[in-house]
């Protein structure tokens, strides 16, 4: 792993304490080019970790708070109709922003949740007929309550599969939150955190990521892993053509942080709960239980 990249986790680490697997997983994400979910109860620091990476990263950040009554106009932008030249102007959206944090995107409706749709597979959004391109890099970080609480949406499998990853911070242990309970506001340190992977070293490590070697061997087991929830009765659905570069992409960028330049099986089970727990439907809400099946049906090769 490149200094920088040790730099971040650990000015991370200070602020989002006890969580050093999700910090990682929430790296590996934007790594791999990737959108991220975060699904958990209100309160355990979803936002936080949003605005710590995104300072860390030196990004410009954008906040959007998604309620019932927002309106696809609200995220992308509008044209107005400037009085003086007798013509529509466009006035750009929150969304035109490098890291966008989605917040509740699930007290949204589904028409304004689905303004996301194009510019998170597309980098680009399209009103009133014309396209404009989003800044680069572009990060959609959405947080999202569970579905059982009150005035909630659930997400439809399209808008899922649109973010590469989803995690789930939980409650800390008692020895972080004995930390945290004697430290004050997390969320006031953010402002004293300096960059650590600036914009052009970040698209450099994702270049590298694209490069890094898969064997036919991993191939063979990722493929197998993609075969079983096809044909299994455990799961409604099998994981997509797209899940699967998904899962693939995120066992790169992992190795790439592990300090390594080829895929081991090991990448590819490490990520699996992040990458596949959302996209397969199962009686189980937990992604480690989700894929539990795949770990023990499917044998590396």
């Amino acid at each position: 792993m490149t200094n920088q990249l040790q730099a971040l986790l650990a000015s991370a680490n200070k602020i989002i304490l006890g969580k050093e697997l999700q910090i990682k997983l929430s790296v590996c994400c934007l790594l791999a080019k990737g959108h991220l979910l975060i699904e958990d109860v209100p309160g355990v620091g979803k936002t936080t970790l949003s605005h710590t990476l995104a300072k860390l990263l030196g990004l410009n950040y954008q906040r959007i708070q998604f309620t019932s009554d927002i309106l696809p106009a609200d995220i992308l932008g509008a044209s107005i109709f400037n009085v003086e030249n007798s013509q529509f102007t466009f006035h750009s959206g929150p969304i035109f922003n490098q890291m966008i944090l989605a917040d509740e995107i699930n007290r949204a409706t589904p028409k304004a949740q689905s303004a996301l749709l194009e510019a998170m597979e597309e980098h680009q959004v399209t009103v009133e007929g014309k396209t404009y391109p989003l800044p680069q890099p572009f990060f959609v970080i959405a947080t999202q309550n569970p579905s059982h609480q009150i005035g909630t949406f659930p997400l439809p499998e399209s808008q899922l599969d649109r973010f590469l990853m989803r995690i789930e911070l939980g409650y800390p242990t008692e020895e972080a939150e004995r930390e945290l309970l004697e430290g004050g506001n997390r969320f006031g340190l953010i402002a004293d955190l300096a960059t650590q992977v600036q914009a052009e070293q970040l698209a450099a490590m994702q270049q590298k990521v694209a490069e890094v070697f898969v064997s036919p061997a991993v191939l063979d087991y990722l493929q197998a892993l993609i075969r079983y929830t096809r044909e299994s009765t455990d799961f409604y659905c099998g994981l997509s053509p797209r899940a699967g570069i998904a899962l693939l992409t995120a066992a790169k960028a992992w190795a790439f942080m592990e300090g390594r330049q080829a895929v081991l099986p090991d990448d590819v089970q490490l990520v699996l709960p992040a990458v596949a727990g959302h996209r397969l439907r199962s009686g189980s809400t937990d992604s480690n239980s989700i894929v539990a099946p795949l770990l023990e049906h499917v044998a590396v090769s």
